[in-house]
């Protein structure tokens, strides 16, 4: 190898090493930015899914609370106001910072128990080991989390008499009325539904980032713009992958305590026997409307984070 070789390969290794996202902490902090972004952006059409996923099944010859997306977003516009549609973010947005960055750093020490090299360019299979990874980690919070938010998003929309005065309350009612198994009432049911969905969310990401990367090129070079059609497209994916446990999982977090003893294979019977296969599939169209978005956003916070720490600490 000539020197002018051997020194054209050390300066790209040391342009990878750089750019290469291998800080826990970085990726911690940047995950918890990513975040906020992602919610702020999805909540409302997050509680529209929520809504038509948890509705009622009408009796014969009733029409049913909502007969889609925009009639769910409507009607609770016109009876809630606008803010309707925030109802239950305080706890995605308490509970957002510490469950994404858990997850970008899940990702990125999944990402390093398997590699010997830390500068190299994982494997796909690596990548997907580790979203999964990073699915696992986030379930310890995800879980009480998501189930809080549920219950917070259908009160309104049932007409009952308003239960919980936000998340605090919330916890405070539940933990007081089943302890401790209240508040993860729905753990397994998000494991099942995380484990994947993370899994595609970052493999998806990652083959994307990959495309346009300039030739020569790290993902330091990538624009803003195909940051949020990776990220956007990356969370169409997750949601492909986790759909049907979300309907699953959000019905048993929201059911009457002593509902469904089995837990999600109970949900899953009921389900099947009284509304079929489709059932699996409601809130399919908003979750899928706030997914590019969301996540678009959620992927450019993360990134221009990620600079900015490499930026102003490149050792750290």
């Amino acid at each position: 190898m000539s020197d002018d070789a051997g020194i054209v390969e050390l300066e790209m290794t040391e342009t990878k090493k750089k750019n290469a996202s291998t800080s826990g902490l970085k990726n911690f902090f940047a995950g918890g930015i990513g975040g906020v972004c992602c919610v702020a952006t999805g909540h409302p059409l997050d509680t529209i899914k929520v809504r038509l996923q948890t509705m009622p099944k009408p009796l014969p010859g009733e029409k049913p609370m909502f007969i889609g997306t925009l009639d769910c977003a409507l009607k609770t516009i016109r009876n809630e106001g606008f803010l309707g549609l925030y109802k239950g973010m305080g706890a995605p947005i308490v509970g957002v910072t510490p469950i994404f960055a858990i997850c970008f750093w899940g990702f990125n020490m999944g990402k390093k128990l398997q590699m010997k090299d830390p500068t190299a360019d994982p494997t796909y299979f690596e990548i997907l080991n580790a979203g999964m990874f990073a699915g696992v980690c986030t379930t310890v919070i995800m879980a009480p989390g998501e189930r809080v938010k549920c219950l917070l998003q259908i009160q309104q929309a049932s007409g009952a008499e308003k239960k919980y005065g936000g998340p605090i309350d919330c916890i405070k009612k539940i933990h007081g009325e089943s302890g401790i198994r209240g508040v993860y009432k729905g753990a397994c049911a998000t494991l099942l539904r995380d484990i994947p969905a993370t899994g595609a969310y970052f493999l998806s990401y990652e083959y994307l980032l990959k495309q346009f990367t300039p030739e020569g090129g790290t993902r330091g070079d990538i624009g803003a713009h195909k940051i949020l059609v990776a990220g956007g497209f990356a969370g169409m994916a997750n949601w492909v992958a986790a759909i049907a446990q979300d309907v699953l999982k959000s019905r048993l977090q929201t059911a009457p305590e002593g509902t469904y003893p089995k837990g999600v294979r109970d949900v899953f019977r009921q389900l099947m026997k009284e509304e079929g296969p489709t059932a699996l599939f409601r809130g399919l169209t908003p979750v899928m409307l706030r997914a590019f978005p969301a996540n678009a956003a959620c992927f450019l916070g993360y990134e221009l984070s990620m600079r900015l720490f490499n930026y102003l600490a490149p050792d750290w």
